[in-house]
C-alpha cells in the first residue's frame, strides 16, 4: 500500500481498450508501462540488460554515481552511459541526474519494434512514443493551487517525446531548489530529465521564476518548460497549457 501511496498518478489514467498496462520493477528501477501489445517478458529483459551496464559501469567508474558536475566523454561507455554523460554536459548536472529518463527512453526505443505504441513512466519521468493527443496532468504538491489542476496538451505530431519533472517539496530524488515543480520537455527524455534537475536547483523562490526560464531557453534540445513555486507559475517554449 505503502508503494501504492507514493505512485498515486500510475492509478488515475484513464483505462482505454487495446491497451495492456504492467509494472516492471528491478532493484531502484520501477517503470510503468502503457503499450498495444503485453510485451512485460522483453521490458523486464530490456531493463535488465541497462541496469547491467549501467552497474558494471560504476563499479569501474564510482564517481559516475556520485558526481554532481558533468563529466568527461569516454568513447568506451555502453551507449546509456554515453548519453547520460552527454545530456548531464548539455544540462551541466552530474550523469545520473539523468538516468530515470535514460532507463524510460532506452527501453522504451528497445520495446517500440513490437508494439505500434508505448508509454513508460519511470518516477514521474516519462517517455511517450504515441500517436494520438496526450495530456498529461501536473502534480505540484498539496501547498500548491495549480496540482492537479492543469495539464500539458500535445497533439500527435508531438511525439516521440520526453516529459520530466523535478520537485524540491515532493519525493526523494536530491534537488538543491524549492520548486513544487520543474517540467521539462524534449525529445531526448535523458535531456529532459537532467535539465529538470539543473533547473530545479535553481528555484529556492518565486522570483527564481523569470531567470530559470531564461536558463532553459540556453539549454540544446529543450522546447519547453513549466515551473511551479506554490502560487506562482511560469512557462516557456513550446507548451499548451490548459486546465483539468
Amino acid at each position: 500500500m505503502k508503494d501504492k501511496n507514493q505512485r498515486f498518478y500510475r492509478y488515475q489514467h484513464q483505462s482505454k481498450e487495446g491497451w495492456f498496462a504492467f509494472q516492471t520493477r528491478y532493484r531502484e528501477t520501477d517503470l510503468w508501462i502503457r503499450a498495444r501489445r503485453d510485451v512485460g517478458k522483453e521490458a523486464l529483459t530490456a531493463v535488465l540488460n541497462y541496469r547491467h551496464q549501467l552497474e558494471r559501469y560504476i563499479s569501474q567508474h564510482p564517481e559516475f554515481l556520485t558526481s554532481l558536475a558533468p563529466l568527461p566523454e569516454d568513447p568506451l561507455a555502453p551507449p546509456l552511459v554515453r548519453h547520460m554523460i552527454e545530456a548531464s554536459r548539455k544540462a551541466g548536472v552530474g550523469p545520473m541526474a539523468g538516468v530515470a529518463g535514460a532507463m524510460a527512453q532506452f527501453v522504451a526505443r528497445d520495446l517500440k519494434p513490437l508494439t505500434p505504441a508505448i508509454i513508460i513512466e519511470n518516477g514521474g519521468d516519462c517517455y511517450l512514443d504515441i500517436q494520438e493527443e496526450m495530456r498529461i496532468g501536473i502534480y505540484a504538491g498539496p501547498d500548491s493551487p495549480f496540482s492537479g489542476r492543469m495539464a500539458l496538451r500535445f497533439p500527435p505530431e508531438r511525439f516521440p517525446l520526453g516529459i520530466c519533472t523535478s520537485s524540491g517539496t515532493i519525493g526523494h530524488s536530491l534537488s538543491f531548489g524549492r520548486a513544487n515543480a520543474v517540467t521539462v520537455v524534449s525529445q531526448d527524455a535523458v535531456l529532459a530529465d537532467a535539465a529538470a534537475t539543473a533547473l530545479g536547483n535553481l528555484v529556492r523562490r518565486p522570483e527564481d521564476i523569470a531567470r530559470t526560464l531564461e536558463k532553459a531557453a540556453g539549454i540544446p534540445s529543450v522546447e519547453g518548460v513549466l515551473i511551479v513555486v506554490k502560487d506562482k507559475i511560469g512557462i516557456w517554449g513550446d507548451l499548451e497549457l490548459i486546465p483539468l
